[in-house]
């Protein structure tokens, strides 16, 4: 998931600047703050797939390569690997644009699952794709 030819395949989901009241007491990001916006950008695009609520049910393959600093912009990039009966799975990759430099760096990435909702909360079939 990290060449440009895929990079066209990728969903841009979320953008955010990383902030110093989201640092550990190195001064770095916290790792739970990256996860939350990955999260947050598999829930939009499993949503959109679904065409319903979803919630997070496992993630799986979680790797920090590059830490996140204050003023780095991350954007976090979604693919839906696989759609199953009532889950879909997403491989989520987050970019770090630093600073000054301007130069992007992956700094995570991992696979999450969701699952699709009906408006009781139960599990409900993800619709075939148009």
């Amino acid at each position: 998931m990290n060449t440009s030819k895929q990079r066209d395949k990728r969903d841009a989901a979320v953008r955010t600047l990383a902030m110093p009241a989201d640092t550990n007491s190195a001064g770095d990001i916290f790792g739970g703050w990256l996860m939350s916006q990955m999260d947050i950008a598999g829930e939009i695009t499993a949503r959109q797939r679904a065409r319903s609520r979803v919630v997070t049910v496992a993630v799986d393959g979680m790797v920090f390569h590059e830490p996140v600093y204050v003023g780095d912009v991350v954007s976090c990039y979604t693919e839906i690997t696989r759609v199953g009966k009532t889950s879909i799975t997403i491989c989520i990759e987050a970019m770090a644009m630093r600073g000054q430099s301007g130069s992007h760096v992956k700094v995570t990435q991992g696979t999450f699952v969701y699952v699709a909702l009906d408006e009781k909360g139960h599990p409900c079939t993800v619709p075939e794709s148009e």
